[in-house]
């Protein structure tokens, strides 16, 4: 069998199960399997393929059909211009997320907190785009830090990322600060959790929904920012696109200074800033 007789059946195994783009899904599929760059898959499909090969690319393309993520197949998922390595311990990066990216960039910071970090991609894409910066990121799960550990190598900046298990600020080893605050928090609520895609039922449901109305880790990181924040430190969250009414309103009732809502490349509410800006008397 070639690349392309396994690539057009691939295709249609996908067309069939409803996957939106299946030739796309497919090439990255093939491209992994042989090893090959996504954009190179075109010089080698004329080639055969070996029997370990098409058995390989056949069992992924079954994971597929049953929406499991390309980025879990492949273990591997693009961001800001970097890959990190992902699995079903964390959030898969998005797009949408480097809203954030570009609002933490739009000022200076040499210390970050990453709250609830995942793979790590926040932390660590700042941290890679400044040099001179340190950072800690937080999380609940330990099987999530060990990804972002391990992303933390690949990108060579684990001399200048630390880690911390535990629930928000309360995983701080102390009472520190910093310029910048980040978070991904889980924004679902869980009344809309039954309408999302077949693929988030692959990534941990704690990363994705509070169980409650979407807010709860917004409270709680408003609630203590300005204690965890140096003065004229900032605290950029991403948020769903129809919550940034209610999380601006959280950041003002906390004391935080300069609120705003920025939208992404679609138009919608992504993510909400505010900083730490003491009054002085006089």
């Amino acid at each position: 069998m070639t690349g392309t007789e396994a690539l057009a059946r691939a295709v249609a195994t996908l067309r069939r199960a409803g996957i939106d783009d299946p030739a796309r899904d497919a090439r990255r599929l093939l491209a992994h399997v042989l090893g090959v760059a996504a954009g190179r898959l075109t010089l080698v499909l004329p080639d055969p393929i070996n029997d370990a090969e098409a058995e390989h690319f056949q069992a992924l393309i079954a994971r597929r059909a049953v929406r499991e993520p390309v980025s879990h197949l492949t273990g591997i998922r693009s961001f800001y211009g970097r890959d990190f390595r992902v699995s079903p311990a964390v959030l898969d990066p998005r797009p949408e997320t480097e809203t954030l990216i570009a609002q933490a960039l739009a000022a200076d910071f040499s210390s970050i907190l990453d709250l609830g970090t995942g793979s790590g991609c926040i932390l660590l894409t700042l941290l890679a785009e400044r040099p001179d910066a340190q950072g800690i990121g937080t999380d609940l799960s330990p099987d999530a830090l060990a990804v972002a550990q391990g992303n933390a190598d690949r990108l060579n900046v684990s001399a200048r990322a630390s880690w911390a298990a535990g629930s928000w600020y309360a995983a701080l080893p102390n009472d520190r600060c910093f310029d910048l605050i980040v978070s991904n928090p889980p924004y679902i609520a869980l009344t809309e959790m039954p309408g999302l895609a077949h693929e988030l039922a692959f990534e941990p449901r704690m990363a994705l929904t509070d169980e409650a109305d979407g807010l709860t880790a917004y409270r709680a990181i408003a609630a203590g920012a300005l204690a965890h924040l140096h003065p004229q430190g900032r605290l950029i969250v991403e948020i769903g696109p129809t919550q940034g009414l209610a999380v601006a309103h959280l950041f003002r009732a906390a004391g935080l200074e300069n609120v705003a809502v920025h939208p992404d490349l679609d138009g919608r509410d992504r993510v909400v800033v505010g900083a730490n800006l003491p009054r002085t008397d006089g």
